[in-house]
């Protein structure tokens, strides 16, 4: 497995700290309001890259943390007039059920920053001790950029330029500053804010302190990869790895993994754009698994263009994946022979052939859209050679190579049980019977009106196949 180390700005070979474990830890969101299609691309790309990993053979410790405390949770629950923890507690919960609804799996942890205070006294106080951090008299701690001298590394930016650009956006209260870009580790409380008691002051610690301690808490130690958004690599990750080295003498992580962006119709997504979706809009119009596949059809690390057009592509793009794999279904419930007939090997070894050409693409930085062109070729393998005629040997092993590669992707096969009621059942065998007797007429009436319904027809040899569209 060849990952782009966002440190090094190449492609490395991964090599674990421990023989056949993985050690990870992904940033997760602040939960203060429903998780928009932003946040979940991480969520998607780093789920399969841990899928991936696991169908190699390598076992997980996989770590994402949820931020309980921050500015925006405080301003969400002074607006409706409630605690911190209430608004923490209901978007939590609705982050999971869009994570179900993704079938991103749980991580091993989910780490809350406000039950992780007292370990960030420690290490702040740790940062004091050593000369990295300092604090200001009215309670205020810095951390002293200067003083950790590989500052800027992963960003690959230089100390000099960023005090330069940060000079002229220092804001009110940061006066006591030693140098623009130092950065907070602990603030004082404000009215009506939550807080902890501090050698410093009451107050509560800043964002880039959590992952910090979490991170070598709840993975057990120094990671192999840390994970996130590229829109975390400067401030927040550079910001983690001078405080965890300088406290711990050692690399943070040996690989460090970061997503691109996602755009709405080639437009930065925001709320003043009024382009803002979440991931609750889109599953209201495409089923979860159209908007996991449709993230997954772009490299991580290239920007992804949300649209509607090409949302619905990826539903047709789904669809006739699927489509493949209910039928090698039906057919495998119908067929018999243990053992392969004549010529059939050489389905089987084509086959191979692309699970081969699957696990390179995604040994290749977690390449998923050469992945998926993989994918699409054993669906046309089985469509073309997989028949009434085949064997049940064939037929199950090119059912179960698919379904175990869109596992990876982390794509549910199992399409939801969908019943037709009374009127609808009595229109479509109204519609056969019309069809015996060539009242095509009639047949084509029904059709339009089950169209209108929102039900979709297909003629086939094995009989009527019904959709809703």
């Amino acid at each position: 497995m060849r990952i782009y180390n966002t440190m090094s700005g190449r492609k490395e070979e991964f090599k674990p700290i421990e023989e056949g474990k993985i050690r990870m830890y992904v940033c997760g969101p602040t939960v203060y309001n429903l998780i928009h299609i932003g946040n979940a691309r991480p969520m998607i790309v780093f789920d399969t890259f841990r899928r991936y990993m696991e169908y190699r053979g390598y076992r997980f410790n996989y770590v994402s943390n949820y931020t309980d405390v921050d500015d925006k949770i405080i301003q969400k629950a002074n607006e409706e007039g409630t605690s911190c923890q209430r608004i923490t507690e209901r978007y939590i919960g609705e982050v999971e059920k869009d994570m179900k609804a993704l079938n991103i799996e749980p991580a091993s942890a989910h780490p809350r920053a406000t039950e992780e205070i007292s370990g960030m006294i420690s290490l702040i106080a740790e940062l004091v001790e050593k000369g990295y951090a300092y604090a200001s008299d009215d309670g205020t701690v810095y951390y002293n950029t200067k003083a950790f001298r590989n500052y800027g590394e992963l960003s690959h930016k230089n100390i000099d330029e960023l005090q330069s650009g940060l000079r002229e956006l220092k804001v009110s209260g940061e006066e006591k500053k030693r140098s623009p870009a130092d950065f907070v580790l602990w603030k004082p409380k404000k009215e009506g804010e939550p807080y902890w008691n501090s050698p410093w002051s009451e107050g509560r610690p800043g964002w880039h302190t959590e992952c910090c301690v979490m991170a070598p808490k709840y993975c057990g130690g120094r990671l192999d990869i840390h994970a996130g958004g590229e829109d975390l690599i400067f401030p927040h990750h550079e910001n983690e790895i001078a405080q965890y080295e300088a406290a711990h003498g050692e690399r943070f992580a040996n690989y460090w993994m970061h997503n691109a962006f996602i755009n709405i119709d080639h437009k930065k997504m925001s709320k003043s754009l009024g382009n803002f979706l979440t991931v609750r809009d889109v599953i209201k119009r495409w089923d979860p698994m159209v908007l996991r596949f449709y993230m997954l059809s772009a490299h991580y690390r290239n920007p992804l263009n949300f649209s509607a057009e090409l949302m619905d592509s990826a539903k047709q793009s789904l669809e006739r994946i699927l489509t493949a794999v209910q039928r090698l279904r039906e057919l495998s419930g119908r067929l018999s022979g243990e053992e392969l007939l004549p010529g059939e090997e050489k389905v089987r070894e084509a086959a191979e052939e692309q699970r081969r050409n699957f696990n390179e693409r995604m040994d290749d930085d977690l390449n998923t859209a050469d992945a998926i062109t993989a994918v699409f070729e054993l669906v046309r393998i089985a469509n073309s050679s997989v028949s009434e005629q085949s064997s049940a040997a064939i037929c199950r092993y090119m059912l179960d190579t698919i379904v175990t590669l869109l596992s990876v992707l982390g794509i549910r096969t199992e399409r939801k049980e969908e019943k037709l009621d009374r009127e609808v059942e009595e229109l479509i065998e109204e519609r056969q019977k019309a069809r015996e007797k060539k009242d095509f007429k009639r047949a084509d009436e029904i059709r339009d009106r089950l169209l209108s319904m929102g039900i979709s027809l297909k003629d086939t040899r094995e009989g009527v196949k019904w959709s809703r569209s």
